[in-house]
């Protein structure tokens, strides 16, 4: 039985604060939850960056409310998904181009027209075992998720068409 782990959503700005602005206000608003800012990590001078510099936001959803976003975010993309969109380990990414395609979510002139991106990350029960302090263990490969598996649990859970690049 696969089930949806989390659900990431996050805005790109670069150095852009008023970018920076809007995609937090953004996703405040899809999703009702305070983002979090991501700063780089490395100076990078030819692109004008450097330590600690807030450059997006994101956040994660988990368990109900993640499957409801996921829904409204796969209506977005008329239920199409492409193979490319899903990795090795069973994680769907795919990204929505304007806002205003997501129902339930209008137009806001404050913001303007900005896309994000979202991540599933998948996993069947027992995949704690990974992530526990004590007696911490690897996934057997008979109870890892595949790409096939995750193709066939978007197909049934969402009524998404996975088909070529589009």
């Amino acid at each position: 039985m696969i089930r949806i782990e989390k659900l990431t959503l996050n805005i790109g700005a670069g150095k852009n604060p008023d970018l920076l602005k809007k995609g937090a206000k953004l996703l405040k608003a899809i999703t009702g939850v305070e983002p979090v800012k991501t700063v780089t990590k490395k100076r990078i001078p030819t692109w004008g960056l450097r330590p600690g510099l807030p450059i997006g936001c994101m956040l994660t959803l988990r368990k109900a409310k993640a499957r409801n976003v996921l829904g409204r975010l796969l209506d977005a993309r008329s239920g199409k998904l492409a193979q490319s969109q899903f990795d090795q380990h069973g994680n769907v990414s795919f990204g929505v181009h304007e806002y205003i395609d997501i129902p339930g979510v209008k137009y806001d002139p404050e913001i303007g027209i900005i896309g994000l991106q979202a991540c599933v990350t998948l996993e069947r029960p027992g995949f704690r075992i990974r992530r526990r302090r004590i007696k911490c263990k690897r996934i057997p490969p008979s109870h890892r998720i595949t790409k096939d598996d995750a193709v066939k649990f978007m197909e049934k859970e969402f009524n998404v068409s996975v088909g070529e690049e589009q």
